[in-house]
């Protein structure tokens, strides 16, 4: 079978695609033959070696899904055949985060999925919701759990609460689509007019361009009546937390999520959490168990991924390019079985 590994490239990764054996599944474990994966912006993380991970060697992304090829001999909850996805925690099957979880997270301490034969273990796949294609199945291991554990899992989202999104990238467009279909009112943020028309058109009632208004938090206030959003899904980071912060409504949540503007402390003051009496949830991805429940959601609301484009297994790179060059507005697929990616 073909996969793609992270090999070193002077201070960073670069991808390689090699050929390994196909692998068998041991005890409580499946094999699952890939056939579409999504990228994050965690897997740019990885390959420019931001975050000075060792990853050499490493199959790379979290994202995938496809069809169990083999079982484990004490495997009874799966059969060769079944349509599933991974979970990005192999081990957090349900309850409370434990720190242990860390070393079983897929394409960064475990290989990933970014390969044509994937061994997973039985507790962390999940079936993948009726309907949906491999390539949109494939777009919501982390992305999608990560908006569904901070707005639902964690914020208790309520219809009538307004919920405030950074950028449009995948987590920022399913907390969108999460977010309106539970009756919100969610005003996105964008440095393009073009991606906030796109915003809006997923029901997104409004739209501040943060390049032509940079105290965006002020017109969030101002969008309010002064009061803020009562959710921030916070994927920025230093960068962008004290505008948050700022943004944010009195007794409300403040999901800190990505890090796109850096790994170093915040640049503003954090003393609007404690004025404000806000909630700072730190979300990292989720459980099965939120999986599970973040799938039902989908299937009754009738919401679909929305992905911007799909690349061919032999084109990761370029797929990788092009979620580098921000440019997307959703989820970037590579499909690894040509015709099956939907």
């Amino acid at each position: 079978m073909r996969a793609y590994t992270y090999q070193p490239a002077g201070d960073a990764y670069e991808l390689h695609l090699v050929g390994r054996l196909t692998p068998d599944p041991g005890p409580g474990q499946v094999r699952v033959s890939v056939q579409a994966v999504s990228l994050n912006y965690r897997d740019l993380i990885a390959l420019r070696n931001k975050a000075g991970r060792q990853v050499a060697g490493v199959v790379p992304c979290s994202d995938g899904a496809g069809v169990i090829s083999a079982v484990g001999p004490d495997v009874t909850a799966w059969q060769v055949g079944d349509r599933v996805a991974g979970c990005f925690f192999q081990t957090w099957e349900g309850g409370r985060f434990d720190m242990p979880h860390h070393k079983h997270d897929l394409g960064g301490t475990l290989d990933g999925v970014l390969a044509e034969e994937v061994v997973l273990q039985a507790g962390g796949v999940v079936r993948v919701p009726d309907g949906y294609s491999f390539a949109e199945a494939a777009c919501l291991p982390c992305a999608a759990v990560t908006a569904w554990q901070a707005l639902v899992e964690r914020g208790r989202l309520q219809p009538g609460d307004t919920v405030l999104t950074l950028g449009t990238g995948g987590v920022s467009v399913f907390a969108l689509q999460l977010a309106a279909a539970h009756g919100c009112r969610v005003i996105a943020t964008s440095s393009s007019d073009d991606k906030l028309a796109k915003a809006k058109a997923l029901g997104a009632s409004d739209g501040v361009n943060y390049r032509t208004t940079p105290q965006w938090a002020k017109a969030v206030l101002a969008l309010t009546g002064g009061r803020g959003a009562d959710h921030v899904v916070e994927v920025g980071g230093p960068g962008t937390l004290g505008q948050s912060l700022q943004a944010c409504a009195a007794g409300g949540h403040v999901h800190l999520i990505g890090v796109l503007t850096g790994f170093g402390p915040p640049a503003d003051s954090l003393f609007p959490a404690v004025a404000r009496n806000l909630t700072v949830n730190g979300i990292y991805v989720g459980s099965r168990d939120h999986f599970e429940g973040l799938n039902r959601f989908l299937v009754g609301a009738g919401v679909r991924p929305v992905i911007d484009r799909e690349f061919t297994f032999e084109a990761a790179d370029a797929a990788f390019r092009h979620l580098e060059a921000g440019h997307h507005f959703g989820k970037v697929v590579v499909r690894v079985t040509p015709g099956t990616a939907g």
